[in-house]
């Protein structure tokens, strides 16, 4: 799952708020499977079912994609890993938007997991300036 880091590093915020944001996106994803996991008249499956586990694929690769663009020692290779922290950020506030269209009871939890991602967003930028 993440990695494990010594207690003796320093964790940034931002890695902090990343493993905030997994926890919060997997709980999320346990209320969104309970109501989506049937089958309709027709034998097939609720397609938004596949979005709960892309939150929690993307929110898991926040955390290791940090610590890559921390440890490098060179700025390209910091940029790329930061580049890539914004994408997975970008994906998972899609999927976010995606799922609040679902006729779920876990769609209601989704405007908490958001505003952690608009917090994330701010960290991040001041994050990537430091880099």
């Amino acid at each position: 799952m993440l990695p494990n880091i010594p207690s003796g590093l320093p964790q940034s915020p931002l890695y902090q708020k990343a493993i905030d944001i997994f926890a919060l996106s997997r709980s999320i994803s346990h209320y969104f499977v309970e109501d989506l996991n049937y089958l309709e008249n027709d034998g097939k499956e609720d397609p938004h079912i596949y979005f709960t586990g892309d939150i929690v694929q993307q929110s898991i690769s926040l955390a290791p994609e940090i610590l890559k663009a921390e440890s490098q020692p060179f700025a390209e290779d910091k940029q790329r890993h930061a580049a890539s922290v914004t994408r997975l950020t970008n994906l998972l506030y899609s999927n976010c938007e995606r799922l609040e269209r679902t006729h779920s009871n876990g769609r209601d939890f989704l405007p908490v997991l958001r505003k952690e991602l608009k917090k994330f967003r701010k960290l991040q930028r001041n994050w990537m300036l430091t880099l």
